[in-house]
This record gives C-alpha cells, sequence and structure tokens, in this order.
C-alpha cells in the first residue's frame, strides 16, 4: 500500500464549529475507511473528493498520488473532462439572464458551420437544443468522417454531443465578440470564487496537474487547451467545483424561470435509460447542461466525464441542498463514485437510483 499514499484531508466548514468539527470527524473516519480499499482496487492513482451539505462545502479531501511519488491534495488540479459542460451551460444561462441572448433564437443567423450551410435544418438551431443535447449532431465530428452532419433532425430527439456545445461556443463569441472563458470568468468564476479553475493553460497549472493514467497503469500526458473549449477539458480542483455547485443550488446570478428551466427535463431519456432497470427515477434526461433525475418530490442534477485517463463526476440536489464532486486521474475513475457516495452519505433515492442504472 505504500504506492497509496494520501493527503491529509482539508476540511473547510462554515457550520457552528463544534457541529463542523463532529461532522468532519465523522467523514474523514469514513472516507479513510472506504477510499484508499477503493483506490487499490481500481487501480486509480488518486481521487479528490468534496462534499457539500446545507447548501456549504463542508469538507474537501484528497486521497493517493496526483503523479508518481506527488501525494495528491485538495490543491490538485484535474481536467474536469465533460463537467466542463455544466460552466459552460452556467455561463451561458448567466448571459441569457442579462439579455446578451435569448435560448431560444436561431442561431443561423449569427454562426453557421460550413458543414452545414446547405442544409436548412441549421435554421432550426437554438442555445436551448446545444444546452440540452437535442441539435442532431453527433458527439464529435470525427465520428462522421470528420464532417459535421446532422444524425436526426433538431428537436426531434435526443444524443449526447460535444459537437452541439462547441457550435454553442462560436454562436456566443460572435454575437458578443468576446470568448468564452472570458464571459466565464466575468459571470461565473469571480462571483462564485472560483479562484483555480481555468479553461486555457495557466502558469499556475505547473506542478499541480493530476496525471492522466490508462487502466494499466501507464502514464499519460495532460491535455490542456490554449483555446477554450466548451465541451471539455477546463482544470479545477473538487473544492472550487463544489462552490459551483453551492451556487447552482442557490440559483445564484440567475432568475427563476431559468433556474427552473435549467433543472427541467427537456429531453427524456428514460426509455432507454431505464429499460433494463426496476428501479429508476420518475424520469431521466437533459435539462440545461445537466442531466436531471427527476423524484416525486425532488430532482438531481448529475453529470460525469471521461477523457483518457480521467474520469470525473458530480451531482447535487437543490431540495436538500446536498451534493458531492469526485475528480480522478484514472481510467476506472468512475468505480469510485458508489463507494465514495456511499462513504458520504449521499442522498439516499439518487443513490439507490444511480446503482440500478449503472447495473
Amino acid at each position: 500500500m505504500t504506492r497509496w499514499r494520501w493527503a491529509f484531508c482539508a476540511l473547510v466548514f462554515l457550520a457552528p464549529p463544534a457541529m463542523a468539527a463532529d461532522r468532519a470527524a465523522t467523514l474523514r473516519a469514513s472516507l479513510d475507511k472506504a477510499v484508499p480499499a477503493a483506490l487499490a482496487k481500481t487501480g486509480v492513482p488518486s481521487v479528490s473528493i468534496a462534499d457539500v451539505e446545507g447548501g456549504r462545502v463542508v469538507l474537501t479531501a484528497a486521497y493517493g498520488e496526483q503523479s508518481r511519488g506527488v501525494p495528491a491534495s485538495p490543491a490538485t488540479l484535474y481536467n474536469l473532462a465533460s463537467l466542463t459542460k455544466p460552466i459552460t451551460a452556467e455561463t451561458v444561462l448567466r448571459l441569457a439572464g442579462e439579455g446578451a441572448l435569448s435560448l431560444d433564437e436561431p442561431m443561423a443567423p449569427v454562426w453557421t458551420d460550413p458543414d452545414i450551410a446547405k442544409d436548412e435544418r441549421r435554421a432550426l438551431l437554438t442555445p436551448r437544443l446545444s444546452l440540452s443535447h437535442q441539435t442532431g449532431f453527433p458527439n464529435w465530428r470525427r465520428q462522421t468522417g470528420g464532417v459535421l452532419t446532422f444524425k436526426f433532425t433538431p428537436g426531434q430527439g435526443v444524443g449526447y454531443s460535444g459537437e452541439g456545445y462547441e457550435y454553442l461556443r462560436a454562436f456566443v463569441e460572435k454575437k458578443t465578440g468576446t470568448g468564452l472563458e472570458a464571459w466565464a470568468q466575468t459571470l461565473v468564476f469571480k462571483p462564485v470564487g472560483m479562484s483555480a479553475t481555468a479553461y486555457t493553460r495557466k502558469p499556475w497549472f505547473e506542478g499541480r496537474i493530476a496525471t492522466p493514467t490508462a487502466k494499466d497503469g501507464t502514464a499519460l500526458p495532460p491535455e490542456i487547451a490554449d483555446t477554450a473549449l466548451a465541451s471539455d477539458l477546463v482544470y479545477a480542483t473538487a473544492g472550487d467545483y463544489a462552490k459551483f455547485l453551492v451556487s447552482v443550488m442557490d440559483h445564484r446570478g440567475l432568475a427563476d424561470g431559468l433556474d427552473r428551466d435549467r433543472r427541467t427535463i427537456q429531453a427524456s431519456t428514460r426509455a432507454k435509460s431505464c429499460a433494463k432497470s426496476p428501479t429508476c427515477p420518475d424520469d431521466v434526461g437533459f435539462g440545461l447542461g445537466w442531466e436531471v433525475f427527476r423524484f416525486k418530490d425532488k430532482v438531481a442534477l448529475l453529470h460525469t466525464g471521461r477523457d483518457k485517463g480521467v474520469a470525473t463526476f458530480a451531482y447535487l440536489v437543490p431540495s436538500t441542498r446536498q451534493g458531492a464532486v469526485i475528480l480522478t486521474n484514472g481510467d476506472g475513475g468512475l468505480d469510485l463514485v458508489l463507494p465514495v457516495l456511499e462513504a458520504l452519505g449521499a442522498d439516499a433515492e439518487f443513490v439507490v437510483a444511480l446503482r440500478a442504472l449503472e447495473d
């Protein structure tokens, strides 16, 4: 177990001191018992965890090694992979709240990708369809011979698409004359206090990045963007992303209508997601930037991320003000999600549904 050295947990509480200390001790003991064994079992080098309870970040913790011989810490930066998408969505929603754009305006008058310039269906594309994976685009155009094409008419189906988010980025940047990262910094990172999050390479990345790791233990070179992507490659700490979860719970910077839209299923995937599951939420699908589980009296928002040697996860339940962030630098990182959520005492109904869908 010498390879699986882990850093001391950094504990941050905003609750009354005695209560905070008791809860910190309980959570840390639970994680200390569960996480090292889970890392060893999955072959994942490290995990960084942040827990949110009562609408507050109550704990940040790191276990394992961010690179060979270097312990992970709460300051370690992880490639968020597709956890980038909720941040991009939040930026777009805040732009919509300020009147800079409309979620339902056609994007074609501002931006049309040359690959679909002769396809009349381009006129149907809107920011809402991009945010809820209803554009009809493949996940990546490399899957369609390097040419962007429609797999279905926009708004007439659902299909997870990074291309849809990149299309939206181009639209936003052309419409506003300002880059996505600059908008995210102004509208999300600074107001939320996310000082360790960035879309593109920064000097303060040096010595802090968790090395991506293949299943066989091979270290992979980190992918770092020099031009902002809407769908991938934001780097952040778990603690910073947990601050973001709290801001979403508080619908900070958003009018009530946009907050309701964000947590409303825009495109249901229940028929497919629950086809083999006897235990399933009342509905499952894509909201605006998040996947949404709808139960009778509450909703849970979640997202996962996967790149080579990287796996990430975050969820929140606005009504109970509970959530968690799990960032890893290993291909098997998603196998840590359920053990970590159980150790944290995560929302029981959500965990049952998540386990059933994974099975």
